[in-house]
């Protein structure tokens, strides 16, 4: 193989054997770079050589060149990993979340940056560059609602969980590329300022208030203000007694379709239960309930779902829900916010406010 050097060493030209054309090559940066020069002739190789090593040497100065692989070259491939690996053992709507956070928060603002430049001063940016935009958005907002009768929309900044949570996303796509051999250490992206250990309990219910609760869910369902809400009013009031005797989250009660339960004879009781299988964010687990979901199951399994009005004008006929169906097609976050404000019960002694996740903490 022909050889030559110029530039005091540093540039070297050569000819392969097997090539027809000379080929330049350098060491800058902590790498070896190569071109081919597209010359047959020696003498135009190394004009184009050292106009190429002088151009190179340029754009190292100025910081143009950049080593190494981006955070958006390694997020695809922890999406494919984590789809594949936790396919079966992780709920698909837990592993959906995962391109949720990269594509909406974690890819515009680290996308770009090298491996090497995500460090902890840039993490601790990340942070404070969410709270930012939700401040800027809240100026937005107060600044078109000037003059307007309508009252001003309060922006919350995200919480403390939010953001933890996409910083496990981000952590992911981390680990992946060190596994790969892109990234030979990981930084420690750990929160500098941690909250308080204190311990804090999501608001429940108590066995009165629950009394109260059900009592006047109950008595919706019976005299409903409008007719046409009968059905979901009904829905609604099965829906407390079942998630209360279950112990569901909210998410997983959603999911859930009839073919889902089961009612059995528990063995080690003798009393008629529910078998549920759970689909939640650790993949499908099973559930045993108390007796007292067994009859509002029952009477959400025989009730008709309402016709919409193109179903009644092509004169189709009410039925039952299918297997397939949803146990609870629609949400009833309004109507129980609504009630809960009607009897008292939206916060509780702390001032923490109730949802339908309160439900599950009732549950024992």
């Amino acid at each position: 193989m022909a050889q030559h050097e110029l530039m005091g060493g540093k540039l070297h030209v050569y000819k392969r054997n097997n090539s027809n054309y000379w080929q330049c090559s350098t060491y800058l940066g902590g790498r070896n770079h190569r071109t081919s020069t597209k010359e047959e002739g020696i003498a135009q190789a190394k004009d184009f050589a050292e106009d190429w090593y002088l151009e190179l040497k340029g754009k190292h100065k100025r910081g143009e060149i950049r080593h190494g692989k981006t955070f958006a070259e390694v997020a695809p491939q922890f999406i494919r990993e984590f789809t594949l690996m936790t396919a079966g053992q992780r709920n698909a709507h837990y592993v959906k979340q995962q391109s949720t956070r990269l594509n909406k928060y974690l890819l515009p603002f680290f996308g770009n940056k090298l491996l090497s430049e995500i460090t902890p001063t840039l993490v601790q940016e990340y942070r404070i560059d969410r709270h930012l935009k939700t401040i800027e958005k809240q100026k937005k907002l107060t600044a078109e609602n000037q003059g307007k009768p309508s009252p001003e929309i309060q922006v919350k900044p995200p919480a403390r969980q939010t953001i933890n949570q996409e910083i496990v996303t981000l952590r992911h796509v981390l680990k992946t590329a060190n596994r790969n051999g892109w990234l030979p250490f990981l930084p420690d992206i750990s929160e500098p300022f941690r909250g308080s250990r204190k311990i804090s309990h999501r608001a429940w219910f108590s066995p009165e208030e629950y009394k109260t609760l059900f009592t006047a869910t109950r008595d919706r369902a019976q005299n409903p203000k409008q007719p046409q809400y009968s059905w979901e009013c009904n829905q609604l009031h099965d829906y407390v007694l079942f998630m209360a005797n279950t112990g569901l989250r909210p998410d997983e009660a959603a999911r859930l379709e009839f073919r889902d339960v089961a009612i059995v004879t528990d063995e080690a009781t003798g009393e008629r239960i529910l078998e549920i299988e759970v689909s939640g964010k650790r993949g499908v687990g099973y559930c045993k309930s108390t007796t007292g979901a067994v009859l509002p199951f029952q009477r959400l399994k025989n009730r008709e779902r309402p016709l919409t009005k193109a179903e009644k004008l092509a004169g189709k006929l009410a039925e039952k829900p299918k297997s397939e169906d949803k146990v609870f097609p629609i949400s009833h976050h309004r109507l129980f916010t609504k009630i809960l404000i009607e009897t008292n019960l939206r916060f509780d002694r702390q001032k923490n406010p109730r949802t339908s996740y309160s439900l599950r903490h009732t549950y024992s």
